[in-house]
């Protein structure tokens, strides 16, 4: 378990270990990109945020006489018309009608700058010290590309472009003609000078665009949202350099929006207007016409009101029915009556009375009958007939019967009379009784069509009022709840945001570069890599060398370099046979380049003391390397010479190194057309062999492995292998070339040594030159 953890703190420290080394990176890195962000701040246009938020009037909530359609909401066709949806009035506000009215008003299509310091600066209003005035546009002509200079001296105005055939030269309130357009430039009256104080307003131009480009680029840069989902206010904001541009857009764009509601709210109001009054006469015709209809049914029909007709026509037949009742009785009282006194020819008797006989004649006639006939019987009692008193009497009787009869018979004509009169008037009443449904039905029905036009009439009378109100009315339907305000800062460039995206980038690229760099590396860096290519032990890292640094160690060395070496000269003891003859040590790579040479020079020097003899042989006999630490000794004799036989005493070819009195240099002397030849002919043996009890170590400086065969002729003779590799050199695929010359035997006792290590990655940091007169680094010379 502590050995996992041991091997997870090991890997991330491997991990991170080449961003750590190369810290100095990061510092440089985010220095620059700091830099750039803060030239970005300084170079870009600040833009800021305008705002503004209007109160959208639902129609939904006024009253039906205050707005568009609203007066005509009570008619059914037309309910519902003069609502309006929140978000109708969004799209309203993007709509590319608008901003086109907008433009066309605040005429847009001409800017005018400043080149600054910095940046180019719009003026607009009273901030440009004078106003380009488009007289007219040339149509089909193509508009420029370039922006047009302005050179203002006194009163002379002078224009130029790269796109004008020559320079126009003018002064103010004078008609300039260009190709697309023609222009008349006049002084600002209103130019503040203090409010552009801080700008110098020396160099000028002006751009002339498109107008629907114009359009579009303020319809993308407009930003239409709802304040609050819950509510009518309408927040309008947009992003641009001149914040009083910007402000004239939005404070124009409700005016403009409000004018659109107030012409479309007067022309339906109009259109409402129209409608009713057309109406009206058409209602006015149809409701004479039904009034004409009812005068012609009350004259048709000889009706002054239908319900007191009917009332007076049922009295009428009930007053007849009562009265032909009463003139039945009376017909049949008197007919009784008149039979009665017709059966009384010869005997007189009284005739009865109060019967119900409704004549006063004969009711008074038979008083005085009965009298008369009481009167005779009177008489009778005490006399007859023939008593003349009884015979006036009778006489009288007689006379007053016959008087009676005629009185009753007259009365029963009379009666009958009446009767077929008081039948005619009960049959009359009855048929206008019968007549009475139907002419109610028709007279409601045109009592109906009456009502509904007066209905309609006074309505449309009514709604013709709220029309007139309406228009007469001037409220505007978007109501500012703040006119155009800039935010406090500007939105862009954001400083802090820039600088915090350029430190990131700082830190980024390096890292990039840095894990492309390890990603794409197939060289060996340092000591832990090789470990994890190779079996065979490493003895030592080798510094790397800078311009001012010494290549050879010297006596009482204690540099870096003089430490490896120590180092190695250590470790390689170790694995050295123990022998009381010299020690045959071969130095040998891969390819050239990995610093075979450097390493024999000074590992020679560490091995060298007054009680230690060493002796170097440059025994790369086809690329001589060891010349190159003492020049001229470029053409002396060496191996070459003595492998041929030209020489045969090897101390002739022996030279002092002139590093060290205990350090001696064979060197490789000419370069043989036959060296593989020449290395197997058993020379190469006998000189190792005739100086084996002169020196305690000798070091063979031999060809890279991989490009000839002639060191592997002379590997046997070796009793330590001492392998080169070069860090940032040497490929990871050259060690598996080692590993497999390893193991077929061709080299023996190998041991690796790592050249050339920057100070960043040695182990254990760059911690050689212990001592006391080791000289300590500055701080920025570890850095650099």
């Amino acid at each position: 378990m502590e050995l996992t953890k041991n091997e997870e703190e090991l890997n991330l420290r491997e991990i991170i270990k080449p961003y750590l080394k190369r810290w100095h990176w990061f510092v440089l890195s985010v220095f620059f990109t700091i830099i750039l962000a803060i030239c970005y701040i300084l170079f870009t246009t600040p833009v800021f945020k305008i705002q503004s938020s209007v109160l959208i009037k639902d129609a939904k909530k006024m009253s039906s006489a205050s707005g568009d359609f609203g007066v005509l909401s009570g008619l059914g066709g037309f309910a519902g018309m003069g609502t309006n949806s929140i978000e109708n009035e969004l799209e309203i506000f993007k709509s590319k009608r608008i901003i086109e009215d907008v433009t066309r008003n605040l005429k847009f299509q001409v800017s005018i700058y400043s080149r600054e310091k910095f940046h180019d600066v719009e003026l607009y209003k009273d901030t440009n010290p004078f106003n380009v005035l488009v007289i007219n546009e040339k149509k089909y002509e193509e508009l420029p590309k370039k922006p047009i200079d302005v050179k203002i001296s006194g009163d002379k105005i002078v224009l130029s472009s790269k796109e004008l055939n020559q320079d126009i030269i003018t002064t103010f309130n004078k008609t300039i003609s260009l190709p697309y357009a023609n222009l008349m430039i006049t002084k600002n009256p209103n130019f503040n000078r203090y409010k552009v104080r801080k700008l110098d307003l020396n160099d000028f131009y002006i751009t002339y665009s498109d107008f629907d480009e114009i359009v579009n680029d303020y319809q993308e840069n407009l930003e239409v949202d709802l304040a609050d989902k819950d509510a009518t206010v309408i927040s309008l904001s947009m992003a641009h350099p001149n914040k009083d541009k910007a402000k004239n857009i939005l404070n124009n764009l409700v005016t403009v929006y409000n004018e659109y509601a107030l012409t479309d709210k007067n022309t339906e109001s109009k259109q409402t207007k129209d409608f009713i009054d057309e109406r009206i006469v058409l209602i006015s015709k149809e409701l004479g016409d039904v009034e004409s209809d009812k005068e012609r049914f009350k004259v048709e029909n000889d009706i002054v009101d239908l319900a007191t007709e009917a009332r007076i026509n049922l009295q009428i037949s009930t007053e007849t029915r009562r009265k032909s009742l009463e003139l039945d009785t009376q017909i049949e009282i008197s007919k009784m009556l008149l039979n009665y006194i017709d059966a009384q020819s010869s005997n007189y008797q009284v005739l009865p009375t109060n019967i119900g006989l409704d004549n006063t004649t004969a009711t008074s006639n038979i008083t005085a009958y009965n009298k008369l006939v009481i009167d005779r019987n009177r008489l009778l009692e005490n006399a007859t007939l023939d008593n003349p008193l009884v015979k006036e009497i009778t006489k009288d009787i007689q006379s007053l019967k016959t008087a009676m009869r005629e009185s009753i018979q007259r009365y029963l004509i009379n009666l009958n009379a009446t009767k077929r009169q008081v039948d005619s008037e009960n049959g009359s009443s009855d048929s206008e009784i019968r007549k009475l449904p139907k002419q109610e039905k028709l007279f409601r029905n045109i009592e109906r069509q009456q009502q509904i036009k007066e209905n309609l009439y006074l309505l449309l009378l009514q709604k013709r009022e709220e029309a007139a109100i309406s228009m007469a009315m001037t409220g505007e339907k978007a109501r500012v709840v703040d006119y155009a305000y800039v935010a406090k800062k500007p939105i862009a460039p954001k400083k802090l945001i820039a600088l915090l995206v350029s430190l990131v980038i700082g830190l980024l690229i390096p890292v990039a570069i840095i894990y492309l760099k390890e990603l794409l590396n197939n060289k060996i860096i340092n000591k832990q890599d090789l470990e994890k290519l190779t079996k065979n032990p490493i003895l030592s890292e080798i510094p790397r060398l800078y311009k001012n640094d010494s290549k050879i160690i010297t006596k009482n060395d204690l540099s870096p370099l003089a430490e490896a070496f120590r180092i190695l000269v250590t470790n390689l003891n170790f694995v050295l046979p123990k022998s009381n003859y010299a020690k045959k040590i071969f130095v040998t790579s891969t390819v050239k380049g990995e610093g075979k040479t450097f390493v024999s020079v000074n590992l020679a020097l560490a091995f060298a003391s007054p009680s230690k003899k060493v002796l170097v042989i440059g025994s790369d006999i086809r690329n001589p390397q060891l010349q190159r630490y003492n020049p001229s000794m470029k053409n002396a004799k060496g191996l070459s010479e003595y492998l041929y036989g030209e020489i045969t005493d090897a101390k002739e070819i022996i030279y002092p190194s002139g590093f060290n009195p205990n350090c001696d240099f064979i060197y490789s002397g000419v370069i043989p057309p036959n060296p593989t030849e020449l290395l197997q002919n058993g020379r190469y043996e006998e000189l190792l062999d005739s100086l084996k009890l002169d020196y305690d170590y000798i070091i063979l400086d031999t060809a890279p492995l991989m490009l000839v065969s002639d060191s592997l002729l002379i590997a046997d003779v070796a009793d330590v292998t001492v392998y080169v590799t070069r860090s940032e050199v040497t490929k990871k695929d050259f060690i598996e070339f080692a590993n497999n010359t390893v193991d077929s035997l061709k080299i023996k006792n190998v041991s690796f040594v790592v050249n050339d290590v920057h100070k960043s990655n040695f182990g254990y940091g760059n911690k050689y030159g212990y001592g006391y007169q080791a000289e300590e680094k500055k701080w920025w010379q570890k850095i650099f």
